[in-house]
C-alpha cells in the first residue's frame, strides 16, 4: 500500500494557527461570508441536530449553529487557542486522529479547516465514523485556483532571484475528486459543489496579513526555509492582482442510515426512457435510421 502523503508540517502549522488566535478576528469577514454559504444547506433539510462539531471554525460556525437551535456544541481546532475562541466547548485536536468515539455527533461542520490535512481521505474515514447514523457531514476548503495569482507572481519572481522556485502557497483540491472521496470514505449521497467568494485588497500586503492572521502560513514542509533575497517579495507584488476569488468547494455527505433513499437496482424501470423522451428506441447494435 502507498503510504500517505507528508505535504504539510503539522506541527509548524499548529503553531502558527496558535500565533494568529489573537487576531483571528481580523479575517472574521471572509470566515463568516464562507461559513454562511456552508450553512445555507442546512435549509435543505428537515432534520433536526443535537449535536455537532465544529471542526477549525474560528469562532464563526459555532455561534452560527448555537443560533439554530443546536443545544450541544464541540469546537475543535489544531491550536489550543483557537479552539478557546470558536465559540463552543473547546477541544485542541488533530483533524487526523480525531479523538471521539464512533457516533458521537449528528452533525459535523469543517469550515475551512480540512485543505492542511496530509490524509484527506482517512480524515473523511474518521469523520463519517463519529457520525451517528443519518447524521450529516458539510466541509467547505478552498480549491484549485484559489491564490493561483499570488503563486504564480511568487514563482515568477523566485524563479528571476533564485534561478529557481520553492513551493510558497498550498495545493488546493479539485472538484471532480470530492464526491469520490466522499463515496471512499463511505458517505451516502455524497455530493460535491463549487461556490466562490469575490476577495479585493488595497496593498499586497493586507493580503499576507490577512492569511496570517487566519493561521495560513506556508506549512508545506518542501518549502524552502531559507532567508529570501531581499528584492523577491516587491518584484512578487508588483505584477500581483489584487481582484481575486476565494473558490470554495463544498462537500455534503450522510452517514448511512436504512431510511435514505437508495439507487434502484439495474433493471428495475418499469417506463422506457424512450417513451419519456419520446424518441425511437434501437437495440444495441442498431444503427439509427
Amino acid at each position: 500500500m502507498e503510504a500517505n502523503p507528508d505535504i504539510f508540517d503539522r506541527r509548524l502549522m499548529r503553531l502558527r494557527r496558535e500565533r494568529a488566535a489573537p487576531r483571528v478576528a481580523q479575517v472574521a469577514p471572509i470566515l463568516e461570508a464562507a461559513a454562511d454559504l456552508l450553512l445555507d444547506r442546512l435549509d435543505d433539510t428537515t432534520r433536526r441536530f443535537t449535536r455537532a462539531l465544529d471542526l477549525g471554525g474560528r469562532g464563526v460556525v459555532a455561534p452560527r449553529l448555537a443560533a439554530r437551535g443546536i443545544p450541544f456544541i464541540v469546537s475543535m481546532d489544531l491550536a489550543e487557542g483557537m479552539a478557546a475562541r470558536a465559540g463552543g466547548l473547546p477541544l485542541a485536536g488533530d483533524e487526523e486522529w480525531l479523538p471521539f468515539a464512533p457516533e458521537s455527533f449528528d452533525l459535523v461542520v469543517a469550515n475551512l479547516s480540512l485543505h492542511g490535512v496530509n490524509d484527506l481521505p482517512g480524515a473523511l474515514v474518521q469523520l463519517r465514523r463519529a457520525l451517528r447514523p443519518d447524521g450529516l457531514f458539510l466541509a467547505a476548503m478552498p480549491g484549485f485556483g484559489t491564490l493561483q495569482g499570488l503563486r504564480e507572481a511568487l514563482a515568477a519572481a523566485e524563479a528571476e532571484t533564485r534561478g529557481g522556485i520553492s513551493p510558497r502557497i498550498a495545493p488546493f483540491a479539485d472538484l471532480r475528486d470530492l464526491a469520490g472521496l466522499l463515496q471512499r470514505a463511505g458517505f451516502a449521497l455524497p455530493v460535491a459543489d463549487q461556490d466562490s467568494l469575490p476577495l479585493q485588497y488595497r496593498t499586497p500586503m493586507g493580503l499576507i496579513a490577512d492569511l496570517r492572521a487566519g493561521g495560513e502560513g506556508n506549512a508545506i514542509r518542501a518549502a524552502d526555509r531559507r532567508i529570501p533575497p531581499r528584492a523577491l517579495f516587491p518584484l512578487a507584488f508588483s505584477a500581483l492582482d489584487l481582484t481575486m476569488e476565494l473558490r470554495l468547494l463544498v462537500m455534503t455527505g450522510w452517514a448511512p442510515h436504512e431510511s435514505q433513499q437508495k439507487p434502484a437496482r439495474p433493471g428495475s424501470a418499469t417506463a422506457r426512457l424512450a417513451e419519456a423522451l419520446g424518441s425511437p428506441e434501437y437495440k444495441t447494435g442498431d444503427k439509427a435510421g
